[in-house]
């Protein structure tokens, strides 16, 4: 527990040698960065749209995961309360004194529902991360609820309904995605969209964010994932060879392609590198609905997509072989595509 940021960085000043990035991966002055002005905001209609206004939204949707890999949603369907009550039982959770959280706090990967900081390999780190983060499996809910913390007394109800809704919006999303890529609706229910696990990041304010990093730059390995980004920035995307902040959108919900999505679509769809930066001021809480194939899932790009003009880019594997070599990659993203890719 003595390890969590959460518990020592009142006490701290200046910035610990062991949470200072090398000069070419810091952030940086984050003042100068441009905001997100041109990340795509697209309208869900109510979680249900029909006629003119789906095609428009699947042809939104595939642009933007095209060119950016990112977007972000709204009138997805998800009351705001339900957000707002969310986002409160994250916050309150690390706020719970030491003592209530202790039996969560673990280094050992097989925890189902465990509290971490940093990566949650502290020990065997060159460097750390400026966070600390509780992670746990929301589907199907009736079999992991019970491993779920107790505490703040509405974390269940308020998380388990919320993982509910948010898994709902994701697979909405994933049906928009394959009529848009023209592989069949319904293509990624069952095992492609097995699990979702939910990462609740905390990043404490930070003696000095030139220097440091709450989640170093990367690609999801999964197949999408939702973020609840809370009110405070942080969230950065990097494109065309520069760092964008995203803006943060009352009830707006963030969307990422990760890159099993990139695999099945045999390219044509892009996840976007991106990262989280801290700042001096305020505490941010977010929360990641990371939604991933089951581990023996047979990952291959959509026979739809494969023709004389766009041959196959990727091999066929199991998702937990990809798991596997992301973990040991620690998520290079120069490298992690590269075993799995045909010599065209």
């Amino acid at each position: 527990m003595e390890k969590l940021v959460s518990s020592w960085y009142n006490n701290v000043q200046p910035l610990p040698e062991t949470y200072i990035f090398p000069p070419d991966a810091r952030p940086g002055k984050l003042s100068t960065l441009p905001s997100s002005d041109n990340i795509p905001v697209i309208n869900l209609g109510g979680g249900g749209a029909e006629g003119h206004d789906r095609t428009r939204i699947v042809e939104q949707i595939l642009g933007a995961t095209q060119e950016f890999g990112f977007f972000q949603v709204i009138n997805h369907g998800i009351s705001e309360n339900l957000l707002h009550d969310t986002m409160d039982v994250f916050r309150e959770f690390f706020a719970l004194p030491p003592e209530d959280k202790a039996s969560f706090f673990s280094e050992d990967p097989k925890k189902l529902c465990r509290l971490i900081t940093s990566t949650g390999n502290y020990d065997r780190e060159n460097v750390h991360l400026w966070r600390d983060a509780l992670r746990h499996p929301c589907h199907p809910l009736e079999k992991f609820i019970p491993l779920w913390p107790q505490q703040p007394l509405k974390y269940r109800e308020h998380v388990g309904k919320c993982s509910t809704q948010v898994r709902k919006v994701a697979l909405n999303i994933l049906d928009l995605i394959s009529e848009g890529l023209g592989i069949g609706y319904g293509h990624f229910s069952d095992e492609l969209s097995q699990e979702t696990l939910l990462s609740v990041n905390y990043y404490p304010p930070c003696p000095d964010p030139s220097l440091t990093l709450g989640i170093t730059k990367h690609c999801d390995p999964n197949l999408i994932t939702i973020l609840l980004q809370g009110d405070v920035h942080g969230l950065q995307v990097f494109k065309d060879g520069e760092w964008i902040g995203v803006e943060p959108l009352p009830q707006g919900l963030v969307v990422n392609i990760g890159y099993q999505l990139q695999i099945i679509s045999n390219g044509k769809l892009k996840c976007a590198e991106h990262r989280a930066v801290t700042n001096s001021s305020n505490a941010r809480t977010s929360a990641a609905f990371f939604i991933a194939p089951s581990q023996d899932c047979h990952i291959q790009p959509a026979t739809a997509l494969i023709n004389a003009s766009n041959p196959q880019v990727y091999k066929g594997f199991q998702y937990k072989e990809f798991l596997s070599n992301y973990l040991m990659k620690q998520g290079n993203t120069e490298v992690v595509l590269e075993p799995f890719k045909l010599q065209i």
